[in-house]
């Protein structure tokens, strides 16, 4: 397979893991998830991981029952790590090298993230997960996904979500909305539209790594992204 894309963040949202579930993980949904991964590392792709953890936790939803943010934030981060902890069982069964990073130390289940075993991680052909996000409150997963991006120098941040790409409107909502094939940064802060979070954007704007939005949860997108295939929206500088 010609690559277009020889290092990647994936970056997967943990409402994604839950399937057609209320709550948790479907692991019908995660083995796909999984197949699709081993493909593209059995291509000779660099993968990094990183996933949410609003399947299980979310830190903003415990402040508005009135828990501290703090608290709450940590609690979200620790549900990312279950998240990455169950895609690693299943990438591990199917036979793919893995390794997982945590932003906070849990030294029983994962190694501390340090930048230089991340990158060598990758080099020798290991899928890396990145958990617990940035290891701070007030930071969203898509902040660790853009931060993780530039430290391990990705060509690409890959947002798998459930939706094929960005719109004009919210096509749940909105019929008539269209899709964007490709957008510039300056674009979307102009339309307002919701791609990430202002930090996690700002950050790769900055540092001039392209965003795609595309639906993971199709079988094969992964792969023809990486072949250069127009799959989703890409956002560019």
């Amino acid at each position: 397979m010609t690559l277009k894309y020889k290092r990647v963040l994936l970056k997967l949202s943990g409402e994604a893991l839950m399937g057609d579930k209320q709550f948790g993980i479907d692991h019908s949904r995660l083995t796909q998830y999984a197949n699709d991964i081993k493909n593209a590392v059995e291509n000779g792709v660099e993968i990094a991981i990183v996933i949410g953890g609003g399947n299980i936790y979310r830190g903003m939803e415990a402040e508005e029952g009135g828990m501290d943010r703090v608290q709450g934030d940590y609690m979200g981060m620790l549900a990312t790590v279950i998240n990455s902890m169950a895609l690693q069982s299943v990438l591990e069964k199917l036979e793919v090298k893995t390794r997982l990073l945590s932003a906070i130390k849990m030294e029983q289940i994962c190694e501390p993230f340090i930048r230089r075993r991340a990158v060598r991680h990758l080099e020798k052909g290991r899928v890396v997960i990145f958990g617990a996000g940035t290891g701070n409150p007030y930071f969203t997963t898509d902040t660790a996904a853009s931060l993780r991006a530039i430290e391990i120098e990705a060509d690409v941040i890959l947002k798998g979500t459930r939706v094929d790409g960005i719109y004009t409107a919210d096509p749940e909502k909105d019929k008539t909305a269209t899709r964007y094939e490709t957008i510039s940064f300056e674009e979307v802060y102009q339309k307002g539209l919701t791609v990430m979070d202002l930090t996690a954007f700002t950050l790769c704007k900055e540092n001039k790594v392209p965003i795609i939005v595309f639906d993971m949860n199709k079988s094969g997108n992964l792969a023809g992204i990486l072949r250069g295939e127009s799959i989703g929206t890409l956002v560019k500088v």
